[in-house]
């Protein structure tokens, strides 16, 4: 791991706040969470909450480098800021219809309706879940950290290394041995960014 000063956590805090877009100020929270396993932990974004808070273990934080923790943390707050559980799809439609037809089905007492909508709902609710924490949208969080660190004095190439950096550090301090299937696919999308790799990401794959 690289070797580092301790972080001063005012100190941290408050250039992290900075660092984010001006528009996500207002709407995000930062802590610090020693007893979290995560290096950095984004709350779930819900549309109806007015602040989404962003946690980060200082004992872990400190061993990336300063480039690694700035684009980490940028590529945290984008994703809060793309992710919307609640933005109109056919899925969000379809899990409304089944949840509707589930409690119709119930009242009627039809046990075999209440299954198929029951079905139906669940199948939607995976695909809703899905486009929020899939490698689509964890691609596109990626794309949008480098393009803000970009206006914060970086060049793509950098930005692009320094977060590909930053998550290939993150699993061993998390207790974790490899990268998992979406970290792979986050980190080949970054190296053809930085122009160390000609070969992009297949759509197939991001649609996974």
């Amino acid at each position: 791991m690289n070797s580092i000063a301790v972080v001063n956590p005012n100190a941290e805090i408050s250039r992290l706040r900075e660092l984010m877009p001006a528009s996500a100020r207002m709407k995000t929270k930062l802590m610090l969470n020693d007893r979290q396993l995560d290096v950095i932990k984004a709350e779930f974004p819900r549309p109806w909450q007015q602040t989404h808070t962003v946690s980060l273990n200082l004992d872990l934080w400190q061993q990336l480098s300063v480039a690694e923790r700035d684009l980490l943390f940028l590529r945290t707050v984008c994703w809060v800021t793309l992710a919307n559980l609640l933005k109109p799809n056919w899925y969000q439609a379809l899990m409304g219809a089944g949840l509707t037809g589930g409690i119709f089905e119930l009242l009627q007492g039809d046990a075999v309706g209440v299954l198929a909508a029951g079905s139906v709902t669940a199948l939607a609710a995976w695909q809703i879940w899905r486009g929020v924490n899939g490698p689509q949208i964890e691609v596109a969080a990626d794309d949008k950290a480098v393009q803000v660190a970009q206006r914060r004095g970086y060049d793509q190439t950098g930005a692009a290394v320094a977060l590909m950096r930053a998550i290939e550090a993150v699993p061993p301090l998390e207790g974790r041995r490899v990268l998992n299937v979406n970290e792979l696919i986050r980190c080949q999308n970054l190296r053809v960014q930085a122009g160390l790799s000609e070969f992009s990401v297949p759509d197939s794959y991001l649609q996974r």
